[in-house]
Parts: structure tokens; C-alpha cells; sequence
């Protein structure tokens, strides 16, 4: 999949975001879906989508532990914009068998049962909401990790064998909060104290000024590891 996802890298070069995902919807439609996590990218996207690409799904995962203020920003986008956000949640006999036999807070135990309770909470469910489509459309950005740096706008996910289209992989957070204030984009009320990166509560906290865009991501763990599965086979 390699030579193809270079040829659209070189066709998408020097396009905006919305003409990103237009060239995909043209390409595909019908089959390209948007992951939001409702942060300050995947909101800026969401305004994009509902301008240009009305027909594209929106989803987001509900791992049962996210902030309140996220459930409130759901509520607030689908009005604002007038969309629905399509919403995934785990299955409930494996939450129960993890949380019974390894307790409500697993995660802070070791990194094995960090990415056990990802899989089960986040992993299964995405695997629902892209089965069937060629495009999964997500907001990483180049500078959010080192790990992120290398995956290009246009990547190839071997798990879900589909095109992962990153139509803000080179902008800067600098441009990110311009276009959200420019364009009065509502975003996570937990961003204004300090949470640059925001998921489920128990494994997220603020971080101090100078440090890492993700420190607060399960802060407890190696730098290298702190990522929860859903990006981790892009090519």
C-alpha cells in the first residue's frame, strides 16, 4: 500500500484541510468516516466536515470514563453545528470481566494492563465503527509526538486495512487555536486549565507549562509508551 499512499501525499500536497477530505469523499463516498475525541484538532475538523462534507459519519469512542466536560462538548457541537456525533461504547461483559478481575483501576498497575483496558474500553469499538470503510479520518498532528512525526497526511492502517487521512498533520498548535478562535469553534473547557491533550479522566491530568504536549497522558509510564493502541499501526 506503500506506493499509494506516496502517490496521494504528492497529490495532497499543498492542500488545505477541506480539500483533503473532499478529494477522499470524491474518491470514496460513502465510505469515509471521522474519529473525533472531541479535542481542540478533531473540533476545528468537525466544523470543516460540517461546511464541506456534510455526509461524512462522525464518531467518537465512549470508554465510560471520560470528563464530564467532553459529554457537555458532544452535546454543544451537535447543536452548534447541527450533526450528530455517532457514539461507540465497549462492551459491557468485557469491561465487567477486566474490571472483576483486575479492579476498577487497573491501569495504574502496569503498562500491560493500561493497554489491556484500552483495547477492551476503545480498541473493540473502533474496530466496529470502521468496519466497512476505505477512509478513517483523524486530527494527529507531526508535532503532538515523536511518535506521530514520521506518519505523513496520508497513512495506511495494516489492523483496519484502511486509508488514514490526517488533514492537519502540518499545521502547528498555533494555528489550531487561531482557526478555533477566528471561527468561534467551541472546544473542551478543560483546555483553558491546562490540559493540552484530554482523555478518559483517570489517566489524564493538566500539564505544567514546558512540558510535554502529552505529559499528561498516563503520566506514570515511559515517554515511549503513550500511545493507547488506536495509532499504532500506521504505515
Amino acid at each position: 500500500m506503500q506506493n499509494f499512499t506516496d502517490q496521494y501525499n504528492k497529490d495532497l500536497k499543498g492542500a488545505d484541510p477541506a480539500g483533503a477530505v473532499e478529494y477522499f469523499n470524491e474518491l470514496f463516498p460513502g465510505r469515509c468516516i471521522f474519529s473525533t475525541s472531541l479535542g481542540a484538532e478533531d473540533q476545528l475538523l468537525t466544523k470543516i466536515l460540517s461546511e464541506t462534507a456534510k455526509d461524512i459519519r462522525i464518531f467518537t469512542l465512549d470508554t465510560g470514563r471520560l470528563f464530564e466536560e467532553t459529554y457537555e462538548l458532544i452535546h454543544i457541537t451537535e447543536q452548534k453545528y447541527n450533526i450528530s456525533i455517532e457514539v461507540f461504547f465497549p462492551d459491557s461483559a468485557s469491561v465487567e470481566k477486566m474490571v472483576n478481575t483486575k479492579g476498577i483501576n487497573l491501569f495504574y498497575d502496569s503498562v500491560e494492563n493500561r493497554r489491556e483496558c484500552c483495547n477492551v474500553r476503545k480498541i473493540e469499538s473502533l474496530d466496529r465503527a470502521l468496519k466497512g470503510m476505505k477512509v478513517w479520518i483523524t486530527g494527529l498532528r507531526r508535532e503532538q509526538s515523536e511518535a506521530r512525526s514520521g506518519i505523513g497526511i496520508v497513512g495506511w492502517d495494516e489492523t483496519h486495512s484502511v486509508i488514514k487521512l490526517n488533514p492537519l498533520f502540518e499545521w502547528s498548535q498555533e494555528q489550531v487555536w487561531a482557526a478555533i478562535h477566528s471561527g468561534k469553534i467551541p472546544y473542551n473547557s478543560l483546555h483553558d486549565k491546562g490540559f493540552p491533550s484530554i482523555g478518559c479522566l483517570p489517566c489524564t491530568r493538566a500539564v505544567m507549562p514546558g512540558e510535554d504536549f502529552r505529559a499528561g497522558r498516563w503520566w506514570w509510564e515511559s515517554a515511549s509508551k503513550k500511545e493507547c493502541g488506536l495509532h499504532d499501526n500506521e504505515k
